[in-house]
Formats: C-alpha cells, structure tokens, sequence
C-alpha cells in the first residue's frame, strides 16, 4: 500500500511535533511525504502534479498543526484547487474514489481540554468534521485520524513516542 503524506505546515524550520513526524514519516517504507509549503512558497499550486500524486497512492494522510480549530490556509487552497469537479466528485469526478484519507493534526492544547466539558467544549474529532465530509464527498475512505495533543507542551519522550506510533500508524493494514 503507498502511502502519501502531505504536510501543510508553514514553518517546519521552527516545528517540533509536526517535523519530527515527517521525519519518523520520511523514514517509512512506502511512504511518500511532500513538504507543500515548499513547494508552493507562492500559494500557486500545481493541480496537475498534485493530482497525479493522489492518483498514485492508496492512502492519503494530510498532516497539519491545528491552527485556531482548524488547518493552516494552504490545505484549505489545495482543497479548493486539487479536489476539482469532474476529478474528485461529481457523476464524473471518481479518481480517488476506495483510497484512504486520514489527517495527522496537532493541536497545540493539552487533551483535556477537547471534550464536551473541556475549555473548548468539543472534541478534536467534531473539530475534523469538515475532512470527514470532503472525504465523503471525494470518495475516500476517512480513517481514524492520528492526533498528538498538547503539541505546545509535549515531552520529548513523549514526542519520540508519539513519532513510533505514527509510523506504526502510517503502515498499519487498510483500515
């Protein structure tokens, strides 16, 4: 099964949780990762590349910080621009249709504090909903996604911990 990565993070330079995955994600067999604000450092993404990228994995993960409840502007872009009528959904848009997509997000506060009775009131999964959706719409199959909480405070035993069990993640079986 290949698996792509795709990071949507806008200063890995100064991230550890989200570049310490990549790196765990990187060392991976079958796994592809790509660095999108690398890439498209200008926001102008190429659709064509992007699309046959996706075409040619089994699993798509999108792995991102969470940034005020949600995802860091440039996924949101690459939505907007890779998952195009008549390609990604639509009577004819069918091209990633029985793949997996999972997202791999770190939310900067402490665990605890995403549940009904938490600071925030919600969970992280209700926080992904709108991915699960575009998921549903696009075909795929949206699978368990893979959160590390507390990404402002994380030990580094924990961090290393946590980048073990993304590869496990990133490998396991069709979920």
């Amino acid at each position: 099964m290949k698996t792509t990565v795709l990071v949507f993070h806008p200063s890995l330079s100064s991230s550890r949780v989200n570049a310490r995955l990549a790196r765990a994600a990187q060392a991976t067999d079958d796994v592809e990762v790509r660095y999108l604000y690398d890439l498209y450092p200008d926001s102008r993404i190429d659709v064509e590349a992007e699309q046959r990228v996706l075409e040619a994995a089994d699993r798509i993960v999108w792995q991102f910080p969470m940034y005020w409840y949600s995802s860091p502007a440039l996924l949101k872009q690459w939505e907007d621009d890779v998952l195009t009528y008549g390609w990604a959904y639509g009577s004819t848009g069918t091209a990633l249709h029985g793949k997996e997509l999972a997202v791999a997000v770190s939310p900067g506060a402490a665990a605890e504090r995403y549940t009904p009775t938490g600071q925030y009131g919600v969970t992280v999964d209700q926080l992904l909903l709108p991915f699960a959706t575009t998921s549903r719409l696009i075909g795929t199959r949206f699978t368990e996604p893979f959160v590390t909480p507390g990404a402002m405070q994380i030990s580094d035993a924990d961090l290393e911990h946590q980048a073990e069990a993304y590869r496990s993640w990133l490998t396991a079986p069709a979920r």
